[in-house]
């Protein structure tokens, strides 16, 4: 299965706010934010909480929309998209992973992971063997008729890395993937998203608390109330 394309130009966000309205007082969860992802990255998203971060990867998931400024896919205006089509975008071309892994338990594994093809435009005839093609890619083509229950944290977050592929997603987003997990577990997640970045060109963003978990990521995105306060990277992760 072909999942990730490497390139440029993935995602730009130019002099972005969210705004919310809090009273009286307006509070503003991002602040003029200007950075560009680039296709085959692995960027971390740092910072205290309070400081943006949830809000910036709600931002790139295409799951808000900025009350300010422009943010652009692949070159076009994603700001200007109608819900539909937005909606499309999310399903298509961008996987999500969560803390809490947000496994439908009375499903089996494998089910877990045809899921998001249901709402897409694959065929239903392909649905089954691009699910089996995203558990091999995991590891876990072993437990695919065990129900999440019946599986470790682990294998379930790569249960949840495997739903995030399965529609060839360009783009993966993690929110605090290993929040939930023990230092084993969290050492086999990084290493997994690893392999996915390095050996198959997999773009991947993600908000860590951890710089351990950090460290892996090749570029780290630092902030701190509502701004981006620094963007470092290195030639490759401290760890991998």
């Amino acid at each position: 299965m072909e999942v990730c394309e490497s390139g440029s130009n993935l995602v730009v966000f130019e002099h972005v706010w969210k705004t919310y309205a809090h009273g009286a007082s307006p509070v503003n969860a991002v602040q003029d934010l200007s950075f560009r992802i680039d296709q085959g990255e692995f960027v971390a998203i740092m910072g205290p909480s309070g400081s943006g971060k949830s809000t910036t990867l709600h931002l790139l998931g295409f799951l808000d929309r900025p009350s300010q400024g422009q943010i652009f896919w692949q070159g076009s205006d994603a700001s200007r998209l109608s819900e539909n089509s937005l909606a499309r975008l999310r399903n298509q071309a961008i996987g999500f992973v969560f803390q809490s892994f947000n496994l439908l338990p009375r499903m089996s594994v494998l089910e877990n992971v045809e899921l998001p093809l249901k709402y897409g435009s694959f065929k239903p005839k392909e649905h089954r063997a691009r699910a089996w093609e995203a558990l091999r890619l995991v590891g876990l083509e072993k437990e695919a008729f065990r129900r999440p229950n019946q599986i470790s944290g682990g294998q379930q977050q790569r249960v949840a890395i495997a739903r995030a592929l399965v529609t060839g997603a360009k783009m993966i987003l993690a929110d605090e993937p290993t929040g939930n997990l023990d230092s084993k577990s969290s050492q086999d997640i990084m290493q997994l998203f690893s392999h996915l970045n390095r050996d198959m060109g997999c773009t991947i963003v993600l908000v860590t608390h951890n710089p351990e978990v950090a460290s892996w990521a090749r570029r780290q995105l630092y902030f701190r109330d509502g701004r981006l306060v620094a963007d470092t990277s290195s030639e490759q992760s401290a760890i991998c």
